[in-house]
C-alpha cells in the first residue's frame, strides 16, 4: 500500500504505477484532508471501553466466551 499527502501546484496530478500493481485493481481517492472525517487516532485498546457498554454480567461473560472461542479458532 502507498498513501502520501501532496499539495498540488497545479490542477493536474501525474502518478507512477509500481510495476507489481500492473494489472491489479487499486483504489485511487482525492479529497482535502480537512474534509476526510478522519480523526486523531486515540488508543483503541479494548480496556478502554470498559465501563462505557453498560452490559449486563451475563452479557460480559457472553462476550468474553465469545472472544475466547474466536481466538481458539485460529
Amino acid at each position: 500500500m502507498i498513501k502520501t499527502i501532496i499539495v498540488p501546484k497545479s490542477t493536474d496530478l501525474h502518478i507512477h504505477i509500481p510495476k507489481e500493481y500492473v494489472g491489479k485493481e487499486v483504489e485511487v481517492l482525492l479529497y482535502k484532508t480537512e474534509d476526510s472525517g478522519l480523526k486523531e487516532q486515540v488508543d483503541a485498546s479494548i480496556s478502554t471501553l470498559r465501563g462505557s457498554l453498560n452490559l449486563t454480567e451475563e452479557q460480559n461473560n457472553d462476550f468474553h466466551q465469545h472472544a475466547k472461542n474466536s481466538r481458539n479458532e485460529w
